[in-house]
């Protein structure tokens, strides 16, 4: 008994975030519903702001829902609903911000990062590798060096 109370709290748990969409946002039309949960999944709710609208349990995300599901029944295609909601929230709300405009900064800044760094390694190792070579010993440290080696010998 104590066993099947551990796996019914175990899948309870598993199931928590599903229990965001409420029964009365769901769409009849099983391809719309669907539409609209894979929209909701790119969806930032502005509230939690890491989390998306389909599992956040946030009043503000469940409008989003409802708005989402509200254009999709309008007929809108799964751009025109993104672009509604950017359009009221900002790019913000968008997990996958659009690479276009300012937005190009934020897709370039990791690979801008990535190529200094690799050019700032590859000079450290360079001018390690550089000051790391042996110069030939002058004629004064040869001598001083036959000297040394002369003397410690038995």
């Amino acid at each position: 008994m104590r066993h099947l109370l551990t796996i019914v709290l175990c899948l309870m748990c598993l199931s928590a975030p599903s229990l965001a969409v409420q029964p009365d946002e769901v769409l009849d039309d099983p391809a719309l519903e669907a539409r609209a949960r894979a929209l909701s999944q790119d969806l930032r709710c502005v509230v939690c702001q890491n989390e998306n609208i389909d599992s956040s349990n946030a009043p503000l995300a469940r409008d989003l829902r409802i708005v989402v599901r509200e254009r999709l029944l309008a007929g809108d295609s799964d751009d025109e609903v993104l672009d509604y909601v950017v359009a009221r929230y900002g790019e913000f709300v968008l997990f996958r911000p659009r690479f276009e405009g300012r937005n190009i900064v934020l897709w370039l800044t990791p690979l801008l990062a990535v190529v200094l760094g690799a050019g700032l390694l590859f000079a450290f190792f360079r001018s390690s590798s550089a000051s790391s070579k042996v110069k030939p010993l002058t004629a004064e440290e040869q001598a001083k060096l036959k000297s040394i080696m002369e003397r410690d010998k038995p």
